[in-house]
């Protein structure tokens, strides 16, 4: 995932509908569920369902499935995998590992970051 890649993901779940609808998404994960049923579990009309299914869809963390004159939508969960990626890329002080996927406590992973755990200016550190 790139830079602009990532800016768009992270604009499209910016919005606590967008967010919701996703959030819906991934529990009914990996089928999806047809747009009335998540028009009826979110509470949300038609047109504004489809508004944000459509930003959704355009950042790639969704995507249609047309059965028929229904369409179910199901979530990219390769792209939000790609986005946790992207975003801890740079984890503890550089080394490209991902606490989670190789065992450790992200705990242990920050308390070993030095930038985590340089004084800042101006603040105290906790005795």
């Amino acid at each position: 995932m790139n830079t602009s890649q990532a800016v768009d993901s992270l604009a499209a779940l910016a919005q606590e509908t967008r967010l919701n609808i996703f959030r819906l998404l991934v529990r009914y994960a990996p089928l999806g569920l047809p747009a009335g049923e998540i028009a009826r579990h979110l509470h949300l009309p038609g047109p504004t369902l489809s508004f944000h299914l459509n930003v959704l869809a355009a950042a790639e963390l969704v995507e249609p499935h047309k059965n028929g004159r229904s369409i179910r939508y199901s979530p990219r969960l390769d792209r939000v995998s790609g986005l946790a990626g992207f975003l801890m890329e740079n984890c503890c002080a550089g080394r490209g590992t991902n606490p989670r996927s190789s065992g450790q406590k992200e705990s242990a992973c920050l308390s070993e970051n030095p930038v985590q755990n340089r004084k800042q200016p101006g603040t105290r550190r906790p005795s």
